[in-house]
């Protein structure tokens, strides 16, 4: 697939097939910071875990874009990270351009399609956060999209998991995408941010007990202490959104 990189008012886009989505982008003076607003909301599912205790966590990230998430979560919080991308010119431009480390310390990148990669029976009960950010170079609508993918990704949770799914494209039904998410994962809680200028919905399910207002709102306080990402935002968008802070039901 053709791929385009192009830099901009301090930032490094990446494109895919000649098309004028944005996959992915790298401010030059700050890799590791999250720079598209959906990125940061793909992080809400930190108030769902104790941010002490990440290096314990393991997180997989399944498409890896300009390989912000995956950059994020390794090198800005320190947790063993996973990444799954079908595209290897996708891997080899994030390795060159986007300065994306090599594997080891904690970090593997697989070569590999996500729905494979969720069925195998090695990876069942296996990660405690999954990020799905898939999407062709048309985005049209997500790619892993169905109700049995989202099992396969239950099974790969340990108990008390989280995903965090980014939903855009030009035919994307929200409304049957969230049902998918809902019937596949059967998660205790769900929350769906408003839509950034981009279009982006990100939708966080948790699969284990919902926290307390006391412990979210510390969390938060602490997430923005620590990783200046505006959670207590976070929190109040949650408040807003169908199904927040209580039992799916």
């Amino acid at each position: 697939m053709n791929i385009a990189i192009t830099d901009a008012d301090g930032l490094r886009l990446l494109q895919l097939g000649g098309t004028p989505w944005c996959q992915g982008a790298m401010r030059l003076d700050a890799p590791d910071q999250l720079e598209l607003e959906y990125a940061v909301h793909m992080f809400g599912w930190l108030l769902f875990h104790d941010v002490d205790r990440l290096e314990g966590k393991r997180l997989v990230t399944l498409g890896l874009g300009a390989g912000s998430l995956t950059r994020f979560a390794h090198r800005v919080l320190g947790m063993p990270s996973v990444a799954v991308e079908i595209d290897a010119d996708v891997i080899d431009a994030c390795r060159t351009h986007f300065l994306l480390p090599p594997d080891g310390d904690g970090l593997r990148v697989v070569h590999a399609d996500a729905r494979d990669f969720v069925r195998q029976a090695r990876n069942r009960r296996r990660f405690d956060v999954l990020q799905v950010d898939a999407y062709d170079a048309w985005v049209d609508r997500p790619v892993l999209d169905t109700e049995a993918f989202h099992r396969d990704c239950r099974a790969c949770l340990r108990e008390g998991g989280t995903v965090a799914v980014n939903l855009i494209g030009h035919a994307l039904d929200l409304q049957a995408s969230v049902a998918r998410i809902r019937a596949g994962l059967q998660p205790g809680t769900v929350w769906q941010f408003p839509p950034v200028d981009g279009g982006n919905v990100v939708v966080i399910a948790h699969c284990g007990d919902t926290p307390g207002e006391d412990v979210l709102a510390a969390r938060a306080a602490t997430i923005e202490r620590r990783w200046g990402l505006a959670a207590s935002e976070w929190l109040a968008m949650a408040r807003r959104s169908p199904g927040a802070l209580q039992a799916n039901g």
